[in-house]
């Protein structure tokens, strides 16, 4: 991951799981962990990458088996951070820090991996799945979730350009990177070349309620590393950036409260 794209250090952590983790990631984290525990046999051996500030390893922890084990890694120390405090000590949850490209895990480790939201940020994608592969035990599991385009989460489209809008010379290129990793048959033919097949593709679209635009518009500028793209740039202040994200959204999705529509991408494979 590159640092523009993906340095999530300083106070981004807390303002993305304050700001963004209830509203654009919890729903889809359960839905992911209950695929994880449901589906393919009892998973005893669990690794999530690009965990974060710890929304899905939560979902996971009180979905899997009590006797399953859980590593949550990330290449941000600081959102592990977040996600420690999210867990009693007697739980089952090792973090760890991780590049998911080049995991410190022998082969064979996991009989499943999971990670929500995090593939798009990869520089080397093949990379990580051939990663992923690697780890996991023939028959293991491998499941992951990826943001579906702009036209399917206006509220990604409604930050790129606003945010854009202060930047007209030089417009911060972040919210390309969530959205922009959605094509469901390059991505199947990716899992396939790396060694994974049965492939299944679902489409998951959820409605989120917003309490507050202002507070979700502080995850949006302030919980990512648009934050400091913005900083760099100079010539705008971040709060009038949030101040001006909040009331586009009140504008698309009405006054509080709100609701958001999000849609995902789920991929489901098995190592061959």
């Amino acid at each position: 991951m590159s640092g523009n794209q993906a340095d999530f250090s300083g106070d981004i952590p807390r303002d993305y799981d304050d700001g963004l983790g209830p509203i654009l990631f919890a729903g889809h984290a359960a839905d992911m962990a209950r695929r994880a525990a449901a589906s393919g046999g009892t998973p005893t051996c669990v690794l999530e990458t690009a965990a974060g500030t710890g929304v899905l390893t939560r979902a996971l922890r009180d979905a899997l088996p009590v006797r399953a084990h859980l590593t949550a890694t990330d290449l941000n120390a600081p959102m592990l951070d977040i996600a420690r405090t999210k867990f009693r000590a007697d739980e089952d949850v090792v973090f760890q820090p991780a590049d998911a490209t080049a995991l410190p895990f022998p082969n064979g480790s996991f009989d499943t991996i999971v990670c929500q939201f995090g593939v798009m940020f990869y520089p080397d994608k093949d990379k990580g799945y051939r990663e992923a592969r690697r780890v996991l035990v023939f028959g293991g599991r491998y499941l992951f979730s990826v943001w579906d385009s702009h036209r399917h989460n206006s509220f990604g489209r409604i930050a790129h350009e606003v945010i854009g809008s202060f930047f007209p010379d030089d417009p911060p290129r972040f919210y390309e990177v969530p959205f922009g990793y959605y094509q469901i048959d390059p991505i199947k033919e990716s899992l396939l070349a790396a060694g994974f097949g049965e492939v299944k593709v679902s489409v998951d679209r959820l409605h989120r309620p917003v309490a507050d635009f202002s507070a979700f518009a502080r995850g949006i500028v302030f919980g990512n590393p648009v934050f400091d793209q913005i900083r760099q740039r100079g010539g705008a202040a971040p709060s009038d950036v949030q101040q001006a994200v909040a009331a586009a959204m009140r504008r698309e999705f009405g006054g509080e409260p709100g609701v958001v529509p999000t849609q995902a991408i789920t991929f489901e494979s098995r190592k061959l």
